[in-house]
């Protein structure tokens, strides 16, 4: 049900009953992040260490706060930049260890699967589900990881 604010009542309807609304994040000028990662079991050149200047946009779907917003965006900026400057791996990577011999583990995310831009994407909606308010009923990550590779759900 879609509701509107009527300029001839000018406390219309309580913001919460007013429907869900879209927020989206990005879509002109996308959050970009630097985020060095390899796919450990690649074939390819992608097995290397190397890095991207990933480029995030997020849709996020909810009902109004009190604030009047479906949520924060520093919330959401706050998800993406834990991975910023960061270097990304599978669990069981032997880089693990030389990142912790040289004293750099807080540096690492550890993922229980390949960091993929599919599962970033995936991991950066799911950490953002958990962090968001009740308001928040869905939300959708695009991760480009270069011109030619974006992934989104």
């Amino acid at each position: 049900m879609t509701h509107s604010i009527s300029q001839e009542d000018p406390d219309g309807l309580p913001l919460h009953a007013s429907g869900e609304r879209t927020l989206l994040i990005g879509e002109d000028r996308p959050i970009r992040i630097s985020t060095g990662h390899r796919i450990l079991h690649h074939d390819g050149k992608c097995a290397r260490p190397h890095g991207h200047n990933y480029e995030i946009t997020v849709e996020i779907t909810g009902q109004l706060s009190d604030e009047g917003w479906v949520v924060d965006k520093g919330a959401v900026t706050d998800v993406i930049d834990h991975w910023d400057h960061r270097f990304i791996v599978q669990k069981g990577d032997p880089l693990i260890e030389a990142f912790e011999a040289s004293g750099d583990a807080d540096s690492l995310i550890i993922l229980e699967h390949p960091p993929t831009a599919e599962v970033m994407a995936v991991l950066l909606e799911e950490r953002m589900l958990e962090t968001f308010p009740d308001n928040v009923s869905e939300v959708s990550v695009t991760v480009r990881e270069t011109s030619e590779l974006c992934a989104t759900y």
